[in-house]
């Protein structure tokens, strides 16, 4: 059984979701920044803000990532280029790129840049693999969702054992061969391919007869439609150690464009199933509080991605494209008072005195607590607490340090 560290890996969609998953135990991140990213529709880094994420995660012994990975046209060459100019002083750890042209561009401007393969890629054989390693010089591939466990042991065998292989372990999953798709580009204009995807593989589709126009026919899986393109989430929650005794050195997440209860949620239950495994390879039991705990984050159904099988018709989800959301999360603390034993909390839903609330941190199990008392900036009492990003002063059975979080149960 193996006992090198294994690298729990979070998404990052903008700073406070950066630092959120380095708090809650992530090992390293993957970010964006402003241009260039396969996620335009997260917040992203700034180069000032890159500067300061880089400074948290080497002061926490983390690794950051910065993603590059758009397929560009000509006319992002040259921006490409000014862009890297300004932050190559800055030491970012690896970049994730998809596109040769894009890595000879890296390493022209930075020479001992560490470049990483994204999934975008499509990497599914273990010859792409070796070439990315053995002729462009990548240190870590990530692989494609579509490949299994048996074809990702064998790419570990056959590239140098020095080379990291990364896989999703969790979050949603694609339609479309390791993301290249066009429906987005197609019916709204917004290309999945640099980073402005719509998902209309989630919405909702009806049949139209050439002859018949106006007259729409529902592709039916029971009387609320169907949504023939939306699979279920990947979950991996329990079978990390298939994953590491094929060679698996980082298990990504995916979920940029999440919130930061969401990465609080999943990173926390990751890292303690993960840290339970590394403990004790041999008497690993996998518990089912992780798995409790990781779906009062927002969540499709799950499933086992193309790991044991190629999908069928169950992972799909045929009924909904909704997602499942059980909890609220309704705070973050950012400091308690030692004085008047308050806790003092930066509101994200509305909350309410005599509200039953769960409250959890990193590396720790929830605790249930009751609001037994809410004031305002200025001291007063108040009811609730109604509005967005509101400061207010809990009273809760004891104080809870900076970052822990507050849930309800809806």
């Amino acid at each position: 059984m193996t006992k090198k560290k294994i690298e729990l890996l979070a998404p990052a969609g903008d700073l406070e979701k950066l630092k959120t998953a380095i708090i809650y135990g992530a090992d390293a991140v993957y970010f964006g920044g402003e241009l260039f990213s396969l996620r335009a529709g997260a917040g992203n880094l700034s180069i000032d803000e890159i500067r300061e994420a880089m400074d948290f995660i080497h002061k926490h012994e983390a690794r950051g990532y910065m993603t590059i990975n758009i397929y560009p046209h000509n006319e992002d060459i040259a921006p490409l280029k000014s862009y890297l100019e300004k932050i190559k002083d800055i030491p970012i750890d690896a970049f994730l790129i998809s596109d040769p042209g894009v890595m000879t561009i890296v390493k022209g401007i930075i020479p001992d840049a560490e470049i990483h393969i994204s999934t975008q890629a499509n990497t599914t054989n273990y010859m792409t693999a070796a070439f990315w390693v053995q002729q462009m010089g990548a240190s870590r591939i990530v692989a494609a969702r579509e490949m299994n466990l048996e074809e990702l042991r064998q790419m570990k065998e056959i590239l140098p054992p020095e080379t990291e292989i990364e896989a999703f372990v969790h979050g949603a999953m694609c339609m479309s061969y390791s993301g290249r798709c066009l429906l987005s580009n197609f019916m709204v204009g917004r290309d999945a391919n640099r980073g402005a995807c719509t998902h209309p593989c989630r919405w909702q589709y009806s049949l139209v007869e050439e002859k018949r126009p106006g007259e729409y026919y529902p592709v039916e899986e029971d009387e609320r439609g169907s949504y023939i393109m939306n699979s279920r989430d990947l979950c991996m929650l329990d079978k990390l150690p298939d994953l590491i005794e094929a060679g698996i050195y980082s298990l990504k997440i995916e979920g940029r464009m999440k919130s930061s209860f969401y990465v609080a949620t999943v990173v926390s239950a990751y890292r303690a199933a993960l840290d339970a495994y590394m403990e004790d390879p041999e008497h690993y039991e996998f518990q089912e509080k992780w798995f409790d705990e990781l779906c009062k984050a927002s969540h499709r159904d799950f499933y086992h991605g193309f790991y044991y099988s190629k999908p069928d018709s169950s992972a799909q989800n045929y009924v909904s494209s909704d997602y499942t959301r059980e909890y609220s999360f309704i705070g973050v603390v950012k400091e308690c008072e030692t004085d008047t034993g308050l806790t003092v909390v930066e509101q994200r839903n509305k909350f309410c005195v005599g509200d039953e609330i769960e409250v959890f941190g990193p590396r720790t199990e929830y605790t249930d607590e009751i609001v037994r008392e809410m004031y305002d900036e200025d001291d007063k009492p108040i009811g609730a607490a109604p509005h967005p990003q509101q400061t207010v002063k809990v009273k809760l059975s004891k104080t809870y340090p900076a970052e822990f979080i507050l849930r309800k149960k809806k």
